[in-house]
C-alpha cells in the first residue's frame, strides 16, 4: 500500500483545533488520515470524528489506517462543498472543530496516472473525484484561447499566460493534446523564447495548478465551504485552514476577516475571533523533514456570538 504524506503542522493543528476531548470534529480533507489519526489519538473514546474526502483511493487507505477507531469515526465520500447538507442528513447539527488541509497529497502527486504531475507521461486528468467526467483534457482541448488565458492568469498567476494559451490553441489544431508531457513541453516554449531557461520552479508548475483548480472548481467550493463551516460551529468551536498557495490562503484570510467584523456579527448573530493576526508557519525542523510543509500557512479562528462582542469590542484582526 502506497503511504500518504506526513500530516503538516500537526502539533499546531492539535494545539489550536482540539478544545475538548468529548467534542465532535470534522476533517474536511481526510486524505490518508494523517491529521485524523492524531486527532483521534487525543479524543478517543470520548470524542467523535467525521472524515470527508472525494478521492476513493484516499478513503480506502484511511479506512484501514483508522480501523481501530471505527466505533468513534464516520468516513464519507463527499466534496466538502456539500458539508452542511451532509451533516444535517446524518444528524450532526453542531461541530466542535473543523479542519481543512488543502491542496494535493503526496500520494496524489506520486500516483502519476492521475495526471496531477508533469513528472512522467500520463493522460491529462487531474480529477480529485474519479466519478466526475470533466478532466484537464477537456479544458486544454475545449476551452477558447481567452478562457485558457484567463484561468492560467487567475489561478496560476502565470506571467506568460497569453503566450501559453495561444501556443496550446495552435498546437491542438494539429492534434489533440493528451498527455502531461505534451503539455509541459508546450508550456516551456515562451520561457525558452525569452531566454528564461533557468527557472526556480518548472514552468509547468503554475499551469498544472491552474488546471487542477479549474477541473475541481476548488476556489469557489472553498469559499462556500468556509462559510458553511462557520455556520455549523458550536459556541467557541474552532476552524483551522492549512493552505499551500496564495489563492487558497487569501480566501481563508478574507473570509475570517469578514466574519470578524462587527457588522457581519450583527447581521448573522455570530462571527469569528481570529486567534492570530498573522498565519502560523511550520518550523524549520519540520520543513527539513517534510518538504511538503515548506509553503504551508495555517489560519485559525473561534466562533463567537453577538452577545460576546459587547464584552470585548476588539475581535477584528487587521
Amino acid at each position: 500500500m502506497i503511504d500518504y504524506h506526513e500530516p503538516v503542522m500537526c502539533s499546531q493543528v492539535l494545539n489550536y483545533l482540539i478544545t475538548k476531548k468529548n467534542g465532535i470534529y470534522l476533517d474536511c480533507t481526510l486524505g490518508g488520515g494523517g491529521h485524523s489519526q492524531k486527532i483521534l489519538e487525543i479524543i478517543y473514546p470520548e470524542g467523535y470524528l467525521i472524515g470527508l474526502d472525494q478521492d476513493i483511493d484516499a478513503l480506502e487507505y484511511a479506512r484501514i489506517k483508522l480501523k481501530k477507531y471505527e466505533d468513534r469515526l464516520m468516513i464519507i465520500k463527499s466534496n466538502f462543498k456539500d458539508l452542511r447538507l451532509l451533516l444535517s442528513e446524518i444528524n450532526f447539527m453542531q461541530i466542535t472543530g473543523i479542519l481543512f488541509d488543502l491542496g494535493l497529497s503526496s500520494h496524489q502527486l506520486d500516483n502519476r496516472s492521475r495526471g496531477f504531475s508533469f513528472m512522467g507521461d500520463h493522460l491529462l486528468d487531474m480529477r480529485m473525484d474519479l466519478s466526475s467526467q470533466f478532466t484537464a483534457y477537456d479544458v486544454i482541448n475545449g476551452y477558447t484561447e481567452q478562457e485558457l488565458w484567463d484561468i492560467f492568469s487567475r489561478y496560476g498567476e502565470e506571467r506568460f499566460s497569453r503566450s501559453i494559451a495561444k501556443i496550446i490553441v495552435e498546437e491542438r489544431k494539429k492534434n489533440p493534446i493528451k498527455s502531461t508531457t505534451q503539455l509541459a513541453d508546450l508550456v516551456k516554449r515562451p520561457y525558452v523564447k525569452y531566454k528564461k531557461n533557468k527557472w526556480r520552479i518548472h514552468p509547468a508548475t503554475k499551469i498544472f495548478q491552474a488546471l487542477r483548480i479549474e477541473v475541481n472548481d476548488e476556489l469557489k467550493v472553498l469559499q462556500q465551504a468556509l462559510q458553511d463551516s462557520i455556520s455549523i460551529l458550536e459556541p467557541q468551536g474552532r476552524i483551522c485552514v492549512l493552505a499551500y498557495h496564495s489563492l487558497e490562503d487569501r480566501i481563508a484570510k478574507h473570509t475570517f476577516k469578514d466574519y470578524s467584523k462587527k457588522e457581519t456579527i450583527n447581521k448573522n448573530g455570530y462571527g469569528l475571533k481570529i486567534l492570530s493576526k498573522k498565519p502560523f508557519y511550520p518550523t524549520k525542523d519540520e520543513i527539513e523533514k517534510n518538504q511538503r510543509a515548506r509553503s504551508a500557512k495555517m489560519r485559525v479562528a473561534e466562533k463567537i456570538f453577538l452577545e460576546e462582542v459587547s464584552k470585548n469590542e476588539k475581535y477584528h484582526a487587521d
